[in-house]
């Protein structure tokens, strides 16, 4: 195997690496929901909020003006 045959395996071995990693954090974030659940908290609603706090202000707010309009037009509110 060559100098790009080894490259490559690295590049594929960094990435196996990663993706374990990737795994072993999911299952630590779910164990963490199934914990927060246990004690009563609404699961759902913790992942709505932990979403919002990823957007901007500015993006949040247009966002439930939209909803706010939408669901007045079907008559939710």
């Amino acid at each position: 195997m060559g100098v790009t045959g080894e490259r490559l395996r690295s590049y594929i071995e960094r990435i196996e690496r990663l993706e374990e990693e990737k795994q072993a954090l999911a299952d630590d974030i779910k164990e963490v929901f199934a914990e927060a659940k246990g004690t009563g908290f609404d699961v759902k609603v913790m992942r709505k909020i932990i979403r919002m706090r990823k957007q901007d202000l500015n993006e949040r707010k247009e966002e439930e003006a939209l909803l706010e309009t939408y669901m007045a037009a079907i008559g939710m509110i």
